[in-house]
C-alpha cells in the first residue's frame, strides 16, 4: 500500500464521524429549524404555545412585553407547563420541554390529549428558541406553586426552584423570558409590523381572548380582543368596496362523522371587491400559514363549486365562455382559520399546510353553506355570476390576443399595400380604398412620389365592442395599423407616433350609401382605437363625385367633362350650363355607381389630384369624450337596436335617401 493511501485513511476513520447532541444541532445549523433573517419566529413559537391553551380554552390573556435591555416575555394564564419528573426520562417536564428536540404535549393526540388541535407538530418549537438565546427564564404557576427555570444557549444555568403561591399571585400559567442571541440572526430586532400583524390575529382566531403588546422602551402598550371575529377583522382589512356582503360560516365534524376527527374544520369569511388588493390570510390551528396550502385549495374548491353551480341551475353561463377556479377566486379576499387534529406541515417554521385531507375537509363544509346562501339570495348570486363570468371573458380575451404579424423583428408591411416613395410626413399619404378594382384604379392614377394606396375587401369589421387586443384578429384592420405604423390605443394613453408612415390617412369610397356605411366604420376605428390620429389631424375623408356631366362645346368653350359631388353640385352645374346657353338636354349626365367604374385619369382628377380634389379633414371638436361614447355605443353598438330604431324614429323624416 502506498503512503498516501495510508494518509488518506488515516484522515477518515470512525472517529471522523460527529454525532451532535441535545441542541447542539440547531446552534450549529439555525436555518434548517427557524428563521434566520430576525428572532421573530422564535418567538413565536413561545407565543403560539401560549396561543395553544387558549385554544384549549385554558386561558383568556396572552400579554407580550418587549423589555427594555432587548429581551421578549411572553405571559399566559394558561395551566403552566408541568415541572414533576418525566415518568420515564426523570427529569423535569419543564426542563425536557426547553432542553429536547421533538419533545411536547402536542403528540399526544385525540380524546384524552393534552391538546386536540395545536399549531404545534415537531415538538422542536421552544427548544429552538431556548438553543438560540443567550438566555431563557421560564417561571410556571400551576397546582398553589411556583416553579422557575434558567437556561443559556440551552443548557440549565439555573436548576428548577419551587416555591409557594404568594398572596395575589395569579394561580396558573406560564412566563417566558428570552434574550435571542444576535449571532444566529441577520438583524437583531423584532419587525414590528410582523409581530403586530400577528398578535392581532391571534386576537382574531380567538374571540374572547385578550392579546396586549407592551414595548418598555417606548412607554407604549396596545391591545386587541374581537368578539366578531374573522368578520371583523376582515371588514378593517378590505381597501375596496364589496360587491355582495361578506360570506361567512363555519362546520366541523361532530363524533359520528365517518372522514373526520371530532371538532376538526373550518371557519371563515371570504368578501368579493372589485378593486382594491385582496386580502388573503388563512391559518391552522392558530398557526398563521403565510404560503397558503392544501386549506386554501379547500376554500378555493368549494367557492368554485357553489358558484359554478348556481351558475348552471340559472343558466347564466354566456356561450363560449368556460369557467375557471380561479375566474370565482380572482376577486376573493378571506380570513380562513382551519382545525386539523395532526396537520402536516411543509418545513419547520409551518408557512404551508400540506395535509391531504384538508382540501376535502374545508371544502366540503364551505361548499353546501355557499350553495345554499347564493340560492337564498339570488341578486347577490347574480351579482357574484357576473363577477365570475366577466372574470373568465377577461382570462380567455387575454389568452387570444393577437400580436402583429412578424418578422425579422419587425411588423411585416401588408402585400396588399402598394407604398409610396417619400418618407416625408409633409407630403406622403395613404389611401385606404374601397374595394379591390378600385384600388387597381388609384394605384394607376396616384402620384407614386407621396401617395400610398390600401386596399379594403368589402365592409370592414365593426370595432365599436371589439377588446384592443383583439383587434389584430380581423386582417383588415392588421394591415391597417401595420401600414400607418401606429399601435391601436386609448384616449388617455400615452402613444408613440414616431413610427407614424404617413401625414395624411385618407377614407376614399364610393359617394353612395354602402360608401357611407364603410367611411362610418373606418372612423368608428380611428375614433374608438386610434383617436390620437384625430387629434394630431392626421386622418381624413376624400369626397369622390357621384355624377359626371359630358357638357357639349359652347361658342368657343370646347366640349367639357365637369363632375358634382352630389345632386345639390349637379343642380349647380346644369344651371350654369343653361346660363351659358346650353340647350336643355345637350348635355348628357353619367352616374358613378363605384369608385372602380372611374378610370386611373378620372380618379387623379376628382379625387387624388391635390389641386382639384375634395379632402375634407375630420376633427373631433370640443365635446365631452364620455358623453359622446355613450351617443357612439347608441349607433354602433351590438346591442343597441331599440335605441337605433327610436332614434329613426324621431329623425327619420329628417334623412335623404338614396336609393
Amino acid at each position: 500500500m502506498s503512503t498516501s493511501s495510508v494518509s488518506f485513511a488515516a484522515g477518515y476513520s470512525e472517529g471522523s464521524i460527529k454525532v451532535l447532541k441535545g441542541l447542539e444541532p440547531v446552534k450549529q445549523r439555525p436555518g434548517m429549524y427557524t428563521r434566520t433573517d430576525n428572532p421573530l419566529h422564535v418567538i413565536q413559537e413561545v407565543i403560539d404555545n401560549a396561543a395553544d391553551e387558549a385554544l384549549a380554552g385554558f386561558g383568556k390573556k396572552i400579554r407580550v412585553t418587549l423589555h427594555a435591555d432587548g429581551s421578549v416575555g411572553v405571559e399566559d394564564d394558561g395551566r403552566g407547563i408541568p415541572f414533576g419528573l418525566h415518568p420515564e426520562e426523570k427529569a423535569p417536564v419543564v426542563e425536557l420541554v426547553f432542553t429536547r428536540l421533538h419533545a411536547g404535549g402536542k403528540f399526544d393526540k385525540g380524546s384524552g390529549g393534552a391538546y386536540s388541535f395545536s399549531g404545534g407538530l415537531h415538538g422542536v418549537g421552544v427548544s429552538v428558541t431556548n438553543a438560540l438565546s443567550k438566555r431563557l427564564e421560564v417561571t410556571s404557576h400551576r397546582e398553589g406553586q411556583v416553579a422557575r427555570i434558567v437556561f443559556s444557549g440551552g443548557d440549565v444555568v439555573e436548576p428548577l426552584t419551587l416555591r409557594p403561591l404568594a398572596a395575589g399571585e395569579r394561580k396558573q400559567g406560564t412566563t417566558v423570558r428570552a434574550w435571542p442571541d444576535a449571532k444566529y440572526f441577520e438583524s437583531a430586532g423584532l419587525p414590528g409590523t410582523e409581530l403586530v400583524h400577528l398578535l392581532r390575529s391571534k386576537a382574531v382566531l380567538m374571540p374572547g381572548v385578550t392579546v396586549t403588546l407592551t414595548d418598555e422602551k417606548k412607554k407604549d402598550t396596545q391591545s386587541w380582543q374581537y368578539k366578531g371575529g374573522l368578520r371583523d377583522y376582515l371588514e378593517q382589512t378590505l381597501t375596496g368596496d364589496v360587491v355582495v356582503p361578506i360570506f361567512e360560516g363555519e362546520g366541523y365534524a361532530g363524533k359520528d362523522s365517518d372522514s373526520f376527527a371530532e371538532g376538526e374544520g373550518a371557519e371563515w369569511a371570504v368578501a368579493f371587491t372589485e378593486e382594491g388588493a385582496p386580502v388573503r390570510e388563512s391559518y391552522v390551528n392558530l398557526i398563521p400559514t403565510t404560503a397558503g396550502g392544501t386549506h386554501d385549495s379547500g376554500l378555493r374548491d368549494g367557492l368554485f363549486q357553489a358558484v359554478k353551480s348556481f351558475i348552471e341551475l340559472h343558466a347564466l353561463l354566456p356561450k363560449g365562455v368556460k369557467l375557471m377556479p380561479e375566474d370565482v377566486f380572482a376577486r376573493a379576499s378571506y380570513v380562513l382559520s382551519a382545525k386539523v387534529l395532526d396537520p402536516q406541515f411543509q418545513g419547520q417554521i409551518k408557512e404551508r399546510l400540506n395535509s391531504r385531507d384538508a382540501v376535502r375537509l374545508v371544502s366540503g363544509y364551505v361548499r353546501p353553506a355557499l350553495e345554499l346562501w347564493l340560492n337564498q339570495h339570488v341578486d347577490y348570486g347574480k351579482r357574484l355570476a357576473e363577477l365570475a363570468i366577466k372574470a373568465a371573458q377577461t382570462r380567455q380575451r387575454a389568452g387570444q390576443k393577437v400580436e402583429k404579424r412578424k418578422g425579422s423583428g419587425v411588423a411585416v408591411l401588408p402585400g396588399k399595400l402598394t407604398d409610396c416613395e417619400s418618407r416625408d410626413l409633409a407630403d406622403n399619404e395613404v389611401f385606404l380604398v374601397e374595394g379591390d378594382s378600385a384600388g387597381g384604379s388609384a394605384k394607376m392614377g396616384r402620384d407614386k412620389e407621396t401617395q400610398a394606396v390600401l386596399p379594403l375587401r368589402g365592409k370592414v369589421l365593426n370595432t365599436w365592442e371589439v377588446e384592443r387586443d383583439r383587434l389584430f384578429a380581423n386582417t383588415e384592420i392588421h394591415d391597417i395599423s401595420v401600414a400607418i405604423g401606429v399601435d391601436p390605443h386609448g384616449p388617455a394613453d400615452e402613444v408613440d407616433l414616431s413610427g407614424l408612415r404617413y401625414g395624411k390617412i385618407c377614407i376614399l369610397s364610393d359617394a353612395d350609401v354602402d360608401g357611407s356605411h364603410i367611411q362610418v366604420l373606418l372612423l368608428t376605428l380611428f375614433f374608438r382605437h386610434f383617436p390620437k390620429l384625430i387629434d394630431a389631424g392626421h386622418v381624413y375623408v376624400a369626397r369622390p363625385p357621384l355624377y359626371r356631366v359630358d357638357a357639349p362645346a359652347r361658342g368657343k368653350k370646347p366640349a367639357a367633362k365637369m363632375y358634382a359631388l352630389d345632386d345639390g353640385e349637379l343642380t349647380a352645374t346644369l344651371d350654369k350650363l343653361r346660363k351659358d346657353g346650353v340647350s336643355e338636354g345637350k348635355w348628357t349626365i353619367g352616374r358613378f355607381k363605384g369608385l372602380g367604374e372611374m378610370n386611373a385619369e378620372q380618379l387623379w382628377e376628382t379625387t387624388l389630384n391635390p389641386d382639384t380634389r375634395r379632402l375634407l379633414p375630420v376633427r373631433l371638436g370640443r365635446f365631452d369624450f364620455s358623453q359622446t361614447t355613450d351617443e357612439m355605443t347608441k349607433l354602433m353598438g351590438k346591442g343597441e337596436a331599440a335605441s337605433r330604431r327610436e332614434l329613426m324614429e324621431l329623425h327619420g323624416d329628417a334623412v335623404e335617401i338614396d336609393i
